[in-house]
């Protein structure tokens, strides 16, 4: 497995390079990244902004909003967030059913050997929790020789930052409709350093293959294949239309509800 280590590397970037390695190379990868340069929104490919964000307050502070190429659920993310990836071809784990389940299976396996007798550490439903509180927020993505899984750590968070963020409306039961400070906790409280976590990461992943630490410079994949690029930035046009729409629903549900009729 090639070993890519980056720091505060903008989370754009490392997006981009990660689906042009699930489509165009055959090697297996792992992606670590220290942190993310500035504050970033970023959500599934099927997302839409008007249900997930706040887009008054997006707007208000110009927090960029990103749509990734993999599923899953929607995410604020800054300093403080730890980025593993690990993209694998379908034979790379023996035993291992290329579907979501088994592959979120495994990887919270592999966690779990990171974690062992730190806090009460598990997988729910595919969250990585310590006891009932998230800190490890995942998305995979399938092809047809290859998968993807990707976790945003929570190494430590700001509180204001989620106020960009809508309570989902399809969120796991163990949430029990908690806001994100009460369901949220940071590695912070249960680990001494981040170098701590990364580090035992690569030896956990290094137990299951042989690890080689590559530098940017020295990927490359075949001819350097193009590929439709789904992975993009949002521009401020649609987030704005995404906010008309949001207001134009929040108005037809006031109207609806009466409370929009006046009396003489």
């Amino acid at each position: 497995m090639n070993l890519v280590r980056f720091k505060a590397t903008p989370i754009l970037q490392q997006l981009n390079l990660e689906e042009r390695l699930l489509r165009t190379s055959s090697d297996n990868w792992c992606i670590i990244n220290d942190g993310t340069n500035a504050s970033t929104i970023v959500t599934g490919m099927s997302g839409k902004p008007s249900d997930l964000l706040e887009l008054e307050y997006v707007l208000r502070d110009r927090i960029p909003v990103i749509r990734r190429f993999t599923g899953g659920g929607t995410v604020i993310v800054d300093e403080g967030t730890i980025f593993i990836t690990l993209i694998c071809n379908k034979d790379a784990i023996p035993g291992l059913q290329p579907y979501p389940h088994p592959i979120m299976s495994w990887t919270g396996q592999l966690y779990g050997e990171v974690l062992q007798g730190i806090g009460d550490f598990h997988l729910r439903e595919n969250d990585y929790v310590f006891g009932h509180r998230k800190f490890g927020g995942n998305a995979q993505s399938i092809t047809k020789n290859r998968w993807i899984h990707h976790t945003s750590f929570l190494w430590d968070f700001n509180v204001k930052n989620m106020a960009y963020l809508k309570l989902p409306t399809r969120a796991p039961k163990y949430r029990l409709a908690r806001n994100h400070d009460e369901f949220l906790r940071p590695m912070k409280d249960y680990l001494p350093t981040r170098s701590t976590f990364i580090e035992k990461t690569i030896t956990s992943i290094g137990s299951h293959f042989l690890v080689r630490p590559l530098q940017l410079e020295e990927i490359s994949t075949p001819g350097d294949a193009t590929f439709p690029q789904s992975t993009r930035l949002l521009t401020e046009q649609e987030l704005e239309d995404a906010f008309a729409t949001q207001l134009d629903n929040f108005s037809s549900q006031f109207l609806r509800s009466g409370f929009g009729m006046w009396a003489d």
